[in-house]
Formats: C-alpha cells, sequence, structure tokens
C-alpha cells in the first residue's frame, strides 16, 4: 500500500518557523517529483512548493518565495518543508503529494494525510 505520513505541524508563535516532513513507503519515490500545498476551510488546495526527483530544481508559490524551503532526502524517501517566518495567513492545512513538480493538484497521484500548522500572536 502506498503511503505518504506527514509530521512536524503544531503551534508556532508569527515570525517563528516550522519544518514539515512527509516520508513514502510501499514503493520507491526516488523518481518522482514532489510536492506541498495547503488548503484552507472553504477553499480550494493551493500550490506552495515543489521539488524534481533530483533535487536540482525547486519551485515556490510567490506567497512563500525566500520564506520556505522544500528539500529531499531519496535515501530516506523524505521531503521537507522549512517554514520561517511564519504569518498569520499561513495557518492552514498542509498537504505533500508526489507524482509531479507541477503546481496543478490534477497530475499528483499520491497524498499524505495533512498536517495542521496554527500560527499564534
Amino acid at each position: 500500500q502506498v503511503q505518504l505520513v506527514q509530521s512536524g505541524g503544531g503551534l508556532v508563535q508569527d515570525g517563528g518557523s516550522l519544518r514539515l516532513s512527509c516520508v513514502g513507503s510501499g514503493r520507491t519515490f526516488t523518481y518522482d517529483g514532489m510536492g506541498w500545498f495547503r488548503q484552507a476551510p472553504g477553499k480550494e488546495r493551493e500550490f506552495v512548493a515543489a521539488i524534481s526527483w533530483t533535487g536540482d530544481s525547486t519551485w515556490y508559490a510567490d506567497s512563500v518565495k525566500g520564506r520556505f524551503t522544500i528539500s529531499r532526502d531519496n535515501a530516506k524517501s523524505t521531503v521537507y518543508l522549512q517554514m520561517n517566518n511564519l504569518k498569520h495567513e499561513n495557518k492552514t492545512v498542509y498537504y505533500c503529494a508526489s507524482g509531479s513538480a507541477r503546481e496543478t493538484v490534477n497530475y499528483y497521484d499520491h497524498w499524505g494525510q495533512g498536517t495542521q500548522v496554527t500560527i499564534s500572536s
């Protein structure tokens, strides 16, 4: 069974940092592009960041450029999202996904369970 298991969310102060992790199992993800998305209640899932299978290329939503960093460790089948200088508008549920490095949800074939990120004043 293919699974993406997320960890690392939680409560952080305004301006603080969090690192999300996403571990794949059930098959090799080494040759998959990977992405992070987020979804607020009542809104569509939106692109945050993506990384190529080699890790050489990364892409970011304009709203997170310079503050978020996506990376991967293929030996551990893990992709990370380092989030710095978090703001209240970043409070939402974050999802990792495999199968693409594009900005569109439909290109991804497996999804993590979601991780809540909450920002306190």
